[in-house]
């Protein structure tokens, strides 16, 4: 049998499988220390725009090293794949756990929730957020202690940025400041979910559930939730404290830390030493741009969204002014427009998707087409917009929005609405309604040159 390997790494069976990677079984052979080797097809995540946001989450996982984290070694690169050498953790899911045993003891609650408090705390002295904490992305080593997992949706602000305006997460698990649109603190926003994971762990099941999007978000927003009887009143007392609608009254980890209930078995955890943290061996695995222009060129298959050629953009455009292709006030907005963005594909269909859902709409998405629908704001018809991601450069996507159903008063109401919700994510590159920048026209000239 012919022993397959990767440096130093003697590569096993599959163990997991996901839309943009496997995970394979490896063995170090100088160490002997068994891995989780994440192998990415590197085609395939340059054409799905990806690469910025993989290589910050591996870039985040590297720098946050703590025994309740997982630990991310090293990243090896071939021309053809991305390899990311993690800790092997061999315990499942925490979510698998309260769906085989139902609700935990309080012991064993507290416990993994103490860990929680530590491993997330942990990650916001290093000025991490992960923004999607929930049973799901906590595992379980051999020794039952929880490894927080799934820093995709996870931020680090810019210098001198105070506030987040990505609407992300799993809905039942989201703050409602984040449902909000209007910036958060991503610490804040991450103790709700701690306090959301603790009611699980404790009753077996959520505290928001329900099935229409429009009755959940309304809960959250109220705080809507009450606590069975089994709840011992010290947890009860914090979990209310921690789901507190109010960010600036909201308990804080240092707070929940010196909580009575919280302290009873607390032992701290015990931190290894400062490590020098290097990023070298990431930056090249993912900085090649001469090498992603070349896969791009090699792999026409239909992987990503549409991608707009010169002719298109004419076609779109009314003659060659281009300045008509994008909103240009009310009186253009009674049936179709689009916006420019910088954010990855997937981001920009992700947040149009939360930011729908908030507003009450249903979603169904194919691809990078997505269909909003719902009854109209006066509850007297059905109201329906269509809206595609093209892609028009390689950091460029535009986003393609037409009525489908309801009147075109209606749909001005819901463009408003919506893109005033997108702030984030749309790129705005005029000055005015009816003339392009500089930097938009060097943008133009760059796709026809590319093109």
């Amino acid at each position: 049998m012919v022993v397959r390997k990767v440096g130093k790494y003697e590569i096993g069976r599959t163990i997991g499988e996901g839309t943009f990677a496997k995970v394979k079984f490896a063995q170090n052979t100088e160490t002997g220390e068994s891995v989780a080797m994440k192998v990415l097809d590197r085609a395939t995540i340059i054409k799905h725009s990806m690469v910025d946001q993989i290589k910050r989450e591996i870039s985040i996982m590297k720098l946050v090293r703590h025994p309740y984290v997982v630990r991310l070694h090293e990243v090896l690169a071939s021309r053809t794949k991305i390899y990311i050498i993690l800790e092997f953790i061999t315990g499942g899911e925490l979510f698998d756990k309260i769906i085989h045993h139902g609700r935990l003891s309080e012991t064993e609650a507290r416990r993994y929730f103490q860990q929680l408090i530590d491993g997330v705390d942990y990650c916001h002295s290093k000025g991490v957020y992960h923004r999607d904490l929930k049973p799901e992305n906590l595992l379980l080593d051999s020794q039952g202690n929880i490894k927080i997992s799934d820093f995709g949706l996870s931020a680090l602000p810019e210098q001198g940025v105070s506030l987040l305006r990505t609407t992300c997460g799993t809905p039942n698990y989201v703050a409602p400041e984040v449902l909000s649109h209007k910036g958060y603190n991503g610490a804040v926003a991450d103790v709700w979910s701690c306090g959301v994971i603790l009611y699980v762990l404790l009753a077996g099941y959520l505290p928001f559930d329900e099935l229409d999007l429009t009755t959940l978000y309304s809960k959250i927003n109220k705080a809507d939730f009450s606590c069975p009887s089994w709840f011992p009143v010290g947890a009860k007392s914090l979990i209310c404290r921690i789901l507190d609608t109010n960010p600036e009254t909201r308990i804080t980890i240092e707070q929940i830390r010196n909580d009575e209930w919280f302290q009873r078995g607390y032992v701290p955890v015990s931190l290894q030493e400062h490590e020098d943290v290097n990023l070298d061996d990431i930056n090249a695995a993912f900085d090649d741009a001469e090498e992603e222009r070349d896969i791009r060129q090699s792999h026409n298959e239909d992987m990503g969204p549409l991608l707009l050629n010169a002719f298109d953009l004419i076609i779109l455009s009314q003659g060659l002014n281009l300045a008509s292709m994008f909103d240009k006030g009310q009186g253009a907005l009674k049936h179709h427009t689009r916006f420019i963005s910088q954010k990855p594909a997937k981001v920009v269909l992700s947040s149009m998707e939360v930011v729908a859902q908030s507003m009450g709409f249903k979603t169904h998405i194919r691809n990078f087409k997505m269909r909003i629908e719902g009854v109209s704001a006066n509850k007297t018809s059905f109201f329906s917009v269509i809206l595609e991601v093209f892609e028009v450069a390689p950091t460029f996507y535009m986003v393609d929005i037409q009525k489908a159903a309801g009147d075109a008063g209606e749909y001005l109401n819901f463009y408003k609405s919506f893109c005033g919700n997108l702030d984030d994510i749309i790129w705005k590159p005029y000055r005015t309604s009816t003339s392009l920048t500089i930097e938009s026209y060097s943008v133009i000239d760059y796709m026809f040159i590319c093109l």
